[in-house]
């Protein structure tokens, strides 16, 4: 939305502020240092990881909701994650001489200081940002069924601003569908106060002079996006309605630009899967023996799935559902063959364990598309002309579709999580990755996403 970066440098400074003050106060209590002599640079480590993680839960965002319970969950995880890299830095990597490791104690308690501190700086900016642009609105320009559509994309996604449609026909203009050319002057007078300007179209279609004023008014705050990359850089995913066969000729895919990202991922696959399944296969044996107290059946539920270049697969997962002849495709909201402990292994995600075993084996990667069954995948090749291009890139335990949109049974919302995934293929990044990883931990612990 909105270009914000005093925003987000009042967040950063805010940020820097909340460990100064937060390490500095447990350093003194701790006889580390005195208040006339802070600490300052030790704490260019905690620093570091702490506006890392936070830029990967896209913490620093305009766009983000920071007065949420969603992300004030998601902060927290961000700060254990920063605390554990500090630990691990201050305390592994770094030999001697650093002031932190004369206790583990400043860190971590220094972080947990950090945290309510942090939250409440950014919820004073959030609540001062939102009382200023409460009335600011998002104009869309386009014919009325187009408009109608936004609208209910915007419900559907959750976007609260207020949306004022218009049109490029002045003579068509009404007072609840006003041209474009009379909001832009009053936005230019200041009578009028608008987030951004979404247009169905292209600019080409734009009347003589107008494209300029838009140019100016972009730099001033308020900037103009086509309606395909409003759906990119404001929600995130592709919109379907632009691919064909040439879209991945365009430029800006990072999967044709970082070949070494590739083979960094599928090293980091190997040791993450490697590590994870050693760490877990305590809780693998215990899952184990209560799916068998439970129904007697078998341990693991099989099935072939496609993965990259349409390669396919068999995907191993805990059995989580009694065994029968047939079957759903899709498990219904209370599906009946789900077992007790079986329910618990989906709330809790631990059904998904033995994928790990398809990761070292390279049939997956930790992070992608969802591995689909080779049958859906039949179906939906044949109905929706672009979904091939998913197979693009290994399909993941976890990944942008996952995290983004709740779970779903239908071709419409196979067709939403398809949009995702066009963004992850698109914007394929350790980046995006590393926010992937830290919103997963927050779908497992609060049961938001995709099964």
């Amino acid at each position: 939305m909105k270009s914000s970066p005093r925003f987000s440098l009042a967040l950063f400074a805010g940020d820097l502020a909340s460990v100064l003050v937060a390490f500095n106060l447990v350093a003194i209590a701790r006889g580390l240092t005195v208040l006339e002599s802070p600490i300052f640079w030790p704490l260019l480590v905690p620093a570091f990881f702490l506006t890392a993680a936070l830029a990967l839960i896209e913490g620093y965002s305009p766009r983000t909701d920071l007065l949420s319970l969603e992300y004030t969950s998601q902060h927290l995880i961000a700060v254990f994650a920063a605390a554990l890299g500090t630990l691990l830095v201050t305390h592994v990597v770094i030999t001697s001489g650093f002031t932190l490791q004369q206790s583990r104690l400043v860190s971590t308690l220094g972080f947990l200081i950090v945290t309510p501190l942090g939250l409440a700086s950014r919820r004073l900016l959030a609540l001062r940002r939102t009382a200023v642009r409460r009335d600011h609105s998002v104009i869309f320009v386009g014919d009325e069924a187009a408009a109608w559509a936004f609208g209910a994309e915007c419900i559907r996604v959750g976007f609260e601003r207020p949306i004022l449609n218009a049109t490029l026909d002045e003579a068509a203009a009404t007072p609840e569908r006003p041209a474009l050319a009379e909001l832009v002057s009053r936005i230019e007078s200041g009578a009028f106060h608008a987030e951004a300007i979404v247009l169905r179209e292209s600019a080409r279609d734009l009347p003589a002079g107008l494209p300029d004023r838009l140019v100016q008014l972009h730099f001033a705050g308020v900037p103009t996006y086509t309606l395909e990359l409003f759906h990119e850089v404001v929600w995130r995913k592709i919109p379907l309605y632009r691919i064909n066969p040439a879209w991945l000729f365009q430029g800006g895919f990072q999967l044709a630009r970082e070949p070494i990202f590739e083979r960094l991922k599928r090293i980091s696959d190997l040791l993450l899967a490697l590590v994870v399944l050693v760490g877990s296969a305590p809780f693998l044996a215990l899952a184990a023996l209560a799916i068998v107290i439970d129904d007697r059946g078998p341990i693991f539920f099989r099935q072939s799935r496609i993965g990259r270049h349409r390669q396919p697969f068999t995907l191993f997962k805990l059995r989580t559902m009694r065994v029968a002849e047939g079957g759903a495709r899709y498990t219904a909201p209370g599906d009946k063959r789900i077992t007790r402990v079986g329910a618990f292994l989906r709330a809790s995600r631990l059904d998904e364990l033995p994928q790990l075993w398809n990761v070292l084996k390279g049939d997956m990667s930790m992070i992608g598309p969802r591995a689909e069954w080779d049958v859906l995948v039949r179906d939906y090749e044949a109905q929706i002309p672009c979904y091939h291009f998913r197979h693009l890139v290994r399909p993941g335990i976890t990944g942008w579709a996952q995290i983004n949109y709740p779970y779903g049974a239908s071709l419409g919302d196979t067709l939403r999580k398809l949009e995702y995934d066009l963004y992850y293929i698109r914007h394929y990044s350790f980046r995006l990755d590393a926010s992937i990883t830290l919103k997963t931990i927050h779908v497992m612990l609060f049961g938001k996403g995709s099964r």
